[in-house]
């Protein structure tokens, strides 16, 4: 080799490894770029609906209430257009995997938010499950109090009620120039609840809770000052403006709610409906599809049902369910035993977790009596998260309204769903992984969120639970409720069914109690595609369960798996195929 050659060769390579090293550098660069954009919005989305903020434990919002004005929310959408047209400019060539992952699930959901925007959701914001009446009441038990500036924050907050009343009125007027009502028989419903927080006045309203035992080092004087502060308040300002909300619901709107249930009823129910089935399910399935799904659902599930009836020597699930809708043994007798009951499920499973996961939060779990105002509508229970620094525990709210008239068949399986190795478990493991961008870690998918609940409750079996022949019953009826509800929801928003039907079809096929059976069917009705959420999530999760067990064999470990599907965080459904067919991958070449 000649030297003019030696020399030439000697250039390319150190030009090559410059091109590799800018590369390098430029992917680096573009990855800090990504990321400060991920907290941008983050924090921007934090500063404009404060009640997020004090739901995940950041306090620096806690003084203020979200800016619902129409000037505000179209802002927001803006806004949401700025950032998608930052990211889409920052070129993910080179980044990590994760990098790629959370920008594309960072598009993804401002694109949704911007779509959604077309169908003004806030124009049809309150019925029987949802509203400012509700809402308030729910932030009382997220916001802490444990200094004398929490409660100054409190106070604050709560004079600025009245004026986000205003807005929500304000933004139901308008939707009723633009044809944007609920039904009419569950806007009836939403007085009477504002009433009941009305008739609660002083120191007996559930606003003044807090001031009723303050924490150490607050000063009696201040402590007299802000009682005489809220208590004015209250009285003031609050109650009277309760009373206006229930008044307009009663007078103004509520007599112009639509008479038909379904979506479809709306000028773009059709559009709309698909929309909430894509946004919620994170799939592309049509109504009719889903339909069929759950038809064949619940008759595989009906057959398991009645092997069950078999052993306690019933022929039909008709004869059965009869017999254990006429067994008052069967129900509660006191919202203290059912709250225990909820408790000690979760209590009885926690030592069992090692078995199924090789990661385990730290977040604790307690179980406490739903709130009042909203029980007589709600389901048996729910789940609110801790905050991610463990300053308060993730809840499972217990409905004691009306106990004795509620079966204690399904408690095991829904406190499997709401607590450990359900909600908890995951929403806990995902504000734990401080490694991923905020809005991964504090956000959701419906489908991954709910379709994972539903299918802990089967790992409960798994584990050797449900040794209640009722309760394992009971585990069988909640998978025959989630199946039904694929069939009732696209019924009653795409096939134009009546209420009647969603609740005949309820009590065609399982022994749910009556309480039960009336708000889940307004439920849907309410919150059109957010019930489809839970099966096709939990079918999606047992499909890659099976595919990961078929392909690894005897390398297939449960716990690797379950690691799997929830170590990067919510996932929509067919992101979560990628990963876990990756990990499947990954395990094949070990």
């Amino acid at each position: 080799m000649t030297e003019r050659t030696l020399l030439v060769a000697l250039c390319c390579l150190l030009s090559g490894l410059g091109q590799k090293e800018n590369a390098i550098n430029s992917a680096a660069a573009r990855s800090q770029q990504l990321h400060a954009l991920f907290d941008e919005q983050w924090e921007y989305e934090l500063r404009v609906h404060p009640e997020l903020a004090t739901d995940i434990g950041d306090r620096r919002y806690n003084d203020r209430l979200t800016d619902n004005s129409p000037d505000a929310i179209q802002a927001e959408v803006e806004q949401a257009r700025k950032f998608l047209g930052r990211c889409q400019q920052i070129d993910p060539g080179g980044l990590s995997e994760q990098d790629q992952l959370s920008r594309e699930l960072f598009l993804r959901e401002l694109r949704m938010q911007i779509e959604e925007a077309r169908f003004k959701p806030w124009e049809i914001s309150v019925n029987q499950m949802s509203g400012p009446h509700l809402e308030f009441l729910e932030i009382i038990a997220l916001t802490p109090f444990d200094n004398g500036g929490d409660y100054n924050h409190y106070l604050a907050r709560l004079r600025q009620i009245p004026r986000a009343f205003d807005q929500t009125m304000l933004n139901l007027r308008q939707g009723m120039r633009d044809g944007l009502m609920p039904p009419k028989f569950l806007l009836e419903k939403v007085a009477p609840q504002a009433d009941a927080v009305a008739r609660q006045s002083g120191e007996s309203s559930p606003f003044y809770k807090p001031l009723k035992e303050f924490p150490a080092g607050i000063s009696a004087d201040e402590q007299q000052r802000l009682r005489e502060a809220t208590l004015s308040v209250i009285n003031d300002q609050i109650i009277p403006k309760y009373r206006e909300f229930s008044a307009f619901m009663s007078q103004q709107y509520a007599p112009h709610g639509r008479t038909e249930p379904g979506i479809w009823a709306l000028a773009d129910g059709e559009a709309r409906y698909q929309f909430a089935i894509r946004r919620l399910t994170t799939t592309n399935l049509s109504p009719d599809q889903i339909h069929e799904i759950g038809l064949k659902q619940l008759h595989e599930t009906e057959s398991e049902m009645l092997a069950v009836a078999h052993n306690f020597g019933f022929n039909q699930l008709t004869s059965f369910n009869e017999h254990i809708k006429n067994d008052r043994q069967l129900y509660a007798t006191s919202g203290a035993q059912l709250l225990e009951l909820y408790a000690r499920y979760v209590r009885e499973m926690d030592p069992e977790l090692t078995k199924l996961f090789g990661h385990l939060p730290q977040a604790k779990l307690v179980a406490i009596p739903m709130d009042e105002a909203r029980a007589k509508n709600a389901v048996p229970a729910d789940y609110s998260s801790g905050t991610a620094d463990r300053s308060r525990p993730g809840h499972i709210n217990v409905n004691e309204y009306d106990p004795e008239h509620r079966l204690l068949l399904n408690v095991e399986a829904i406190a499997y769903h709401e607590g450990i190795p359900g909600h908890h478990l995951q929403i806990s493991l995902a504000q734990e992984l401080t490694d991923l961008p905020s809005f991964r870690r504090f956000g959701g998918y419906t489908a991954f969120v709910e379709g994972w609940a539903f299918y802990a409750e089967r790992l409960g079996k798994e584990v050797g639970k449900y040794q209640d022949p009722y309760s394992e019953y009971g585990r069988l009826e909640n998978e025959m409720w989630r199946d039904i509800r694929l069939v009732v929801d696209t019924g009653v928003h795409a096939k134009h069914w009546s209420r009647d039907q969603m609740v005949e079809y309820f009590h065609k096929y399982t022994a749910m109690d009556e309480p039960n059976i009336q708000t889940e069917v307004d439920r849907y009705i309410a919150w059109p595609a957010q019930a489809l959420a839970y099966k096709l999530g939990q079918l999606e999760i047992l499909r890659l369960r099976e595919l990961a067990r078929t392909r690894l064999g005897e390398k297939f470990d449960m716990r690797g798996f379950h690691d799997a599907v929830l170590d990067h965080g919510p996932l929509p459904l067919d992101i979560l195929d990628q990963e876990v067919e990756a990990w499947v991958a990954e395990q094949t070449r070990h």
